[in-house]
């Protein structure tokens, strides 16, 4: 399934819009046994950029995915990718822990975790849950 879910992350970095920084990602997340996959998006006005790891979230909870990451997969055209602290909030917001593969523009993967790339982290556990009214 890890095959796969780095395919995935690949052929989305095709997808990615990047005429600005030239910098090309694409990422894929793992939730309830499906893939979904995100490239990132660049705007004029930066600021609103999107990056790839993010895209791939939350087009996997638009989809109606369970709100659990099992795994995710980040590929990048130059270089060797490490997901930004936005993007390591947001993996966060849905799961501690989970294998994070790195697959760098020659192809090597390299694989990891979301706790030894957040460690310490803040999450939806940190937060005291009160019933709504």
């Amino acid at each position: 399934m890890y095959d796969e879910l780095i395919r995935e992350a690949q052929a989305a970095l095709e997808r990615a819009y990047a005429p600005y920084s030239g910098y090309r990602v694409g990422a894929a997340i793992l939730c309830g046994g499906k893939v979904y996959a995100g490239a990132n998006v660049e705007n004029a006005s930066y600021g609103l950029s999107m990056c790839a790891e993010r895209s791939a979230v939350f087009a996997a909870i638009s989809a109606g995915a369970p709100r659990s990451i099992e795994a995710v997969a980040i590929a990048v055209a130059i270089g060797r990718p490490s997901p930004c602290g936005a993007c390591r909030q947001v993996l966060r917001e849905f799961g501690q822990d989970f294998p994070v593969f790195l697959v760098g523009a020659d192809g090597k993967v390299n694989e990891t975790s979301l706790a030894r790339l957040l460690p310490d982290s803040f999450g939806p556990d940190s937060l005291p849950r009160e019933e709504k009214i």
